[in-house]
């Protein structure tokens, strides 16, 4: 029988890594977890004032909750989360520039001669009710409502090999890919690559452009629920996401290019396993009707997205139909 698990983590409780870290909570396949997760900022940032890089210390940024040990997951196994709900904890959120951090100004991999971007704080007030967050330029009065359209920027497992990695970099454990497609009613699956699997998630973002330019999103802490499955015997190479309509999948590496790549090629391999076409009709399919939604452009890996709509590919059942069994047990919550 399935149970339900609730955890809130202290602050001294959040993880920094994942890997090399003992689990806060065991779960069993089947159970259902809701947590709490801070923003990426640990919740240190509280005002236009509070400037990231004075407030925090790194590499204490991008705190996860967890890990957790699901029963039974070996390495060579898939973990499915399905994410039941992704809910503002709060009523405010912030976003930020970062000296030496995002897509147009120069890194630590791009170094140039000029100086770094002005590091500027945004507030956003959360409207939960109306689903909505209100922008406010910093130097007018301008100011928008943007829809709300809450995610998780990072999840993923333990790495392989012993390997411990920062929470801020993606790779095939899954970590912070900053994919909006992350979101409520999708589920998530990730190879297990350690006894257990040790998942973990944080990161939420009240919303984010696809690309999260800047480096930083409308950073907030979030009320997360999920489903925890388990599918034995069956290894998945790189992280991937199904929703009611589509099939995804992720590849993060730098160059952008190779993570396009790896995505793309996880995508046309998967079309062609769940329906039986040989690779180069796998590849026409997707090259026809795929799309290609960026992730993120500014982590220490770039991640790309691959997706197809579920349309196209006929009567396929991922896992047996997983996502559906799990999106059924959601809607009872």
């Amino acid at each position: 029988m399935s149970e339900l698990h609730v955890y809130r983590p202290e602050p001294d409780e959040l993880a920094y890594t994942f890997g090399g870290r003992p689990p806060v909570r065991r779960v069993r396949p089947g159970d259902v977890l809701r947590m709490s997760t801070e923003d990426c900022f640990g919740g240190r940032v509280r005002s236009v004032d509070d400037l990231p890089t004075v407030v925090c210390r790194f590499p204490y940024l991008n705190p996860v909750t967890g890990p957790f040990h699901v029963e039974g997951a070996e390495p060579g196994d898939t973990l499915a989360l399905h994410f039941a709900s992704i809910e503002p904890a709060r009523d405010w959120a912030v976003s930020s520039t970062f000296p030496h951090f995002g897509a147009l100004t120069s890194t630590s991999h791009t170094a140039t001669l000029q100086p770094p971007l002005e590091e500027r704080v945004w507030w956003y007030d959360l409207d939960r009710a109306r689903g909505v967050a209100r922008y406010r330029a910093r130097n007018s009065d301008f100011a928008v409502d943007l829809p709300m359209d809450p995610m998780h920027g990072t999840v993923g497992v333990a790495p392989a090999a012993s390997e411990v990695k920062m929470t801020i970099t993606p790779d095939a454990h899954g970590g912070n890919m900053d994919t909006p497609e992350l979101r409520a009613g999708v589920t998530v699956y990730l190879g297990v690559n350690v006894d257990g699997a040790l998942f973990a998630i944080g990161d939420g973002h009240a919303r984010q452009g696809h690309g999260e330019v800047s480096g930083v999103a409308v950073e907030a802490a979030m009320e997360t629920t999920v489903v925890v499955e388990l599918i034995k015997a069956v290894p998945t190479p790189w992280p991937r996401l199904e929703s009611d309509a589509f099939l995804m999948s992720t590849g993060s590496a730098r160059p952008l290019e190779d993570a396009f790549r790896i995505s793309q090629h996880d995508l046309v391999t998967w079309v062609a396993e769940l329906t039986g076409l040989d690779h180069l009709d796998a590849y026409q399919l997707v090259s026809q009707a795929g799309e290609a939604p960026v992730g993120n452009v500014c982590d220490t890996n770039y991640t790309m997205v691959a997706k197809i709509p579920k349309v196209y590919l006929g009567k396929v059942a991922v896992h047996d139909g997983v996502h559906d069994r799990l999106r059924r047990i959601a809607s009872t919550l």
